[in-house]
């Protein structure tokens, strides 16, 4: 996507923000008529789609008018597909996907997640305008890797560190994944093996995340065995 994004390694990268609510709040249900659902299925996640119709057509359309403006997409250049619980956004540089599916773990919760997606023009992510869009959206930034990688290596450069330590690494006795510290970066680094994720505090803008990201990459080139993930 950029030179800050290395393709030699990176095969997709992410922006990611998350939100929610309770079923209850959201306009299509009704007290009287309608029942919260009890578990997350194909059946109750369609019925979620139902009551989500207006919120999701509202907000799809806010993002439409928004990039429309901003960037001074012409109409060939942006459609919406709006297929509740779902709306994409396909421009000519870059997706934008909007999702409510119910809460596994608590089903009369939803869960919203906004992903920008297919970015295909580097600059445009440093761009006033495209920050002033997404602006305080994204809380995670998510690379697949080409080739992945092992974890346990992972977890045994950083320990093998010598010297003043400004990385620390946490995992499960199983090794299934890491989870990464970074002296400086507020954001916690997931390595699951087939992918790296940057899990921030506080949501921010794609320009914010990825300078977030510069100081990782920096982080890791101490480490022969890390530069790869980023280099």
């Amino acid at each position: 996507m950029s030179s800050e994004v290395p393709g030699s390694v990176i095969a997709d990268i992410r922006f990611i923000g998350r939100s929610g609510g309770m079923v209850k709040t959201l306009s299509g249900f009704k007290k009287k008529h309608h029942t919260l659902p009890d578990t997350a299925n194909a059946v109750t996640n369609a019925f979620l789609g139902r009551l989500c119709a207006g919120e999701l057509e509202d907000e799809a359309e806010k993002f439409f008018q928004n990039v429309r403006n901003k960037l001074g997409y012409k109409r060939k250049d942006i459609t919406l597909n709006l297929t509740s619980p779902m709306a994409v956004l396909s421009a000519k540089d870059f997706t934008f996907e909007i999702v409510y599916t119910l809460d596994e773990t608590s089903p009369a919760e939803f869960a919203i997640s906004q992903t920008l997606f297919d970015i295909k023009d580097g600059d445009l992510v440093r761009a006033d305008e495209f920050n002033a869009v997404f602006d305080e959206l994204f809380t995670e930034l998510s690379f697949t890797l080409k080739k992945g990688v092992r974890v346990e290596s992972v977890i045994d450069a950083i320990e093998g560190l010598k010297g003043k330590q400004t990385l620390r690494v946490d995992y499960p006795s199983d090794c299934n994944e890491c989870t990464i510290s970074v002296e400086g970066v507020e954001a916690q680094v997931r390595c699951t093996g087939s992918s790296l994720d940057m899990v921030f505090p506080r949501a921010g803008s794609p320009r914010e995340l990825l300078t977030q990201f510069a100081a990782v990459r920096s982080a890791f080139g101490i480490s022969k065995a890390l530069v790869g993930l980023v280099s």
